[in-house]
């Protein structure tokens, strides 16, 4: 009976007993560093609108003579829109020399606009109308700090439209960021974010406004070393790890990192692999979980171990 005791009821101390008295231990999680692949795929909605209209552009300053096309019209590049004619005084004043020049479509399209008039006067470089060009493009918004992950500037995007055509490839991206001092006008403001954009093949059939779902590739490193970004303070260029120590202590170890997939993080230099380091950066929220209003942390599900603070 004896035995039985001790096994089975141990004796509970007048501290433990207590009910003030913490009964478990707050452990920080580890994780080793390990080898992996990192596919670093940065995806985004956009949306599908025509291409911008071209102007057509008067090449003589000068009074309009001739209509030789229709609003609506389907014209090819080099197509001749109107006629302009100028009366200029000779060099010695003598006489008055007559010029007419043909304005021509700068690009093939549908004639979308044209407000010029017989008897109109324009100067030269002035839009004497607009050619809508049969292409396509998309475009989205991309926040800031995902920039990072495309630093190797792609050049296309892998894009799904729901209901739509098998994926393709959508050509020529390019990623701007609005300058200073950019007004609504010019299409974009400062504090609008940095824009996608890439061209929709000419043999894909879209319409605008449909919404498009873009993946673009930043890279892929096969075999590296790899960590959990929330391990790490800091996710492009360097960063720091919270290596463990024999002891069971940690320290502060400074890392070069490479491309990260949104979950994981490659380590170019700092590290080895099966070292140990801390999962959760000191301080740090555990991904789905909530700081509350007490300082405590609610994490749902109940699941997670808690992050040291």
């Amino acid at each position: 009976m004896a035995l039985v005791k001790v096994a089975f009821f141990a004796d509970t101390s007048a501290e433990t007993a207590d009910p003030a008295f913490p009964t478990g231990q707050i452990v920080e999680p580890q994780t080793a560093v390990t080898l992996g692949t990192v596919e670093n795929n940065v995806t985004l909605t956009g949306t599908v609108a025509a291409d911008a209209a071209v102007p057509i552009k008067a090449t003589l300053a000068g009074e309009v003579r001739k209509l030789l096309v229709t609003p609506g019209q389907a014209v090819a590049a080099g197509t001749p829109i109107l006629t302009l004619r100028a009366e200029t005084p000779n060099a010695d004043g003598t006489a008055m020399i007559t010029k007419t020049e043909t304005v021509v479509s700068p690009a093939a399209g549908t004639l979308s606009s044209l407000p010029a008039l017989v008897g109109q006067v324009f100067a030269v470089g002035d839009a004497v109308g607009q050619v809508a060009p049969p292409t396509f493009g998309i475009t989205g918004t991309l926040p800031a700090e995902q920039l990072y992950r495309l630093l190797n500037q792609p050049t296309e995007a892998q894009v799904t439209i729901a209901g739509g055509p098998a994926p393709f490839a959508c050509t020529g991206l390019t990623i701007t960021s609005p300058l200073a001092g950019a007004t609504p006008e010019d299409g974009a403001t400062a504090d609008s974010g940095p824009t996608v954009h890439c061209n929709v093949p000419p043999e894909v059939t879209v319409f605008a406004g449909l919404s498009a779902d873009l993946v673009i590739g930043g890279g892929t490193a096969e075999n590296v070393l790899v960590v959990p970004i929330t391990a790490v303070e800091g996710t492009a260029g360097t960063g720091n790890v919270y290596f463990v120590l024999e002891n069971g202590e940690t320290e502060v170890r400074p890392v070069t990192l490479g491309l990260n997939d949104g979950v994981n993080v490659e380590v170019l230099s700092g590290l080895a692999e099966n070292d140990m380091i801390l999962q959760f950066v000191p301080g740090a929220t555990a991904p789905g979980c909530t700081v509350q209003p007490d300082g405590s942390e609610y994490c749902e599900g109940g699941g997670g171990a808690m992050v040291g603070r």
